[in-house]
């Protein structure tokens, strides 16, 4: 009898200590504040061989477009449309805090991605985002709402953001531009003509107006360029072109157009006799790091 209540004395203490288990609350290790701050990804992510997003015609959605909306008890607005927007303003990046639970239109944010977040920019939707203070360029997949921080522009993946060069520093000074795509395949850049191999295209085959510090009149005969980037001012053009002459050995030059959009200052490496002289030096150049470039005809 002594031993039959002993048992029952045990099985009465585990059973109190197993509901004592499963009274404690669970951690939801698939909430995002499961990490407190915002960080890298451990190791060091080579994102030399990672491709730009690849802008598409993607049709009109609800999801994530909502306007206006409310994030801290402040409200924004959405565009009508994406077509001529382009602004500057400070870029920040978002990782593993955040990485792979759902961005504001119900994907998944892959902080390996070419992705980004921006309060008013309609999505899914493209953009190119260049650093104003080295030249690099990027185009990304705006699919997310934000940074909803202070003054800041826009929210890059960490790969994004490491392929403009100021992942360590957290935030750089960008322009934003919109690319936009129409149901026959048809791109604008900030509400130019755009191609899908990245070189600027003008509406009209008339020539193209020549800034004051050129000849009025342009001559007839074409060269081949490898252009390393088109800036809507002077000041990053100049830098890249300091940068292309400390780096390259063939001749560098920044080109001044000025178009109904108004002025453009383009990079250019060459001139070149033939398309095959061309190519060959886009892959040195490409080599040393000069990505996104290309090869046009253009004015010599």
């Amino acid at each position: 009898m002594a031993n039959i209540l002993n048992i029952g004395f045990w099985v009465a203490v585990v059973t109190v200590v197993l509901s004592g288990c499963s009274s404690t609350p669970e951690i939801d290790h698939s909430s995002r504040y499961t990490i407190k701050q915002d960080r890298a990804p451990d190791g060091d992510y080579d994102v030399s061989g990672l491709a730009d997003a690849e802008p598409r015609y993607e049709a009109p959605r609800r999801a994530g477009n909502k306007s206006p909306y409310k994030v801290w008890g402040k409200s924004y607005h959405v565009v009508d449309s994406n077509d001529g927007y382009v602004e500057r303003g400070t870029a920040s990046w978002y990782g593993q805090k955040f990485h792979g639970h759902k961005t504001s239109n119900g994907e998944v944010f892959n902080m390996y991605s070419m992705s980004a977040a921006h309060k008013s920019l309609r999505i899914p939707s493209y953009a190119r985002v260049t650093n104003l203070d080295n030249g690099r360029s990027v185009v990304v997949r705006v699919n997310d709402r934000g940074p909803f921080h202070g003054d800041r522009l826009i929210d890059l993946s960490y790969a994004a953001a490491k392929k403009l060069g100021y992942q360590s520093r957290g935030t750089a000074r960008v322009e934003v531009a919109a690319i936009t795509v129409k149901p026959d395949g048809s791109m604008f850049l900030a509400g130019q003509p755009y191609s899908p191999n990245g070189e600027t295209v003008m509406a009209k085959p008339a020539p193209e107006p020549v800034a004051p510090e050129e000849p009025a009149v342009e001559s007839t005969r074409k060269a081949l360029f490898v252009q390393l980037g088109a800036f809507g001012s002077l000041e990053p053009a100049n830098a890249m072109l300091a940068r292309a002459q400390r780096e390259l050995d063939d001749p560098v030059r920044v080109r001044q157009v000025s178009t109904s959009n108004g002025r453009f200052h383009r990079v250019q490496v060459g001139p070149f006799g033939s398309e095959d002289d061309a190519r060959y030096a886009q892959n040195l150049i490409e080599a040393k790091g000069f990505g996104n470039s290309i090869v046009l005809t253009d004015t010599h």
